[in-house]
């Protein structure tokens, strides 16, 4: 299994959840885990997924989702669960 943590931050509208959630299915990255909120009108999703069935490269799903962020006005970050980890043991 190879996990990717996924975060989406930016003002909230409809569709932000679908579209994410469309992108990862084209894809077959399996969400294994995900936690949102709606604090004063900004949006925050976490994920937690599995992309070891995916052919995309981890580089390419990140440039993808970084990309349909800026389409619907959010900031979307990918990064392998070993780095996420790691940056946040300091």
């Amino acid at each position: 299994m190879q996990k990717v943590i996924i975060t989406v931050v930016g003002q909230d509208t409809v569709g932000i959840i679908a579209k994410v959630c469309t992108y990862l299915a084209e894809h077959h990255v399996n969400i294994l885990d995900i936690s949102q909120t709606i604090v004063d009108s900004y949006f925050n999703m976490m994920m937690i997924a599995d992309i070891s069935a995916s052919e995309a490269p981890v580089g390419e799903i990140q440039e993808a989702l970084a990309a349909l962020g800026e389409e619907i006005g959010v900031v979307i970050h990918v990064q392998l669960e070993e780095i996420f980890q790691k940056m946040h043991r300091i």
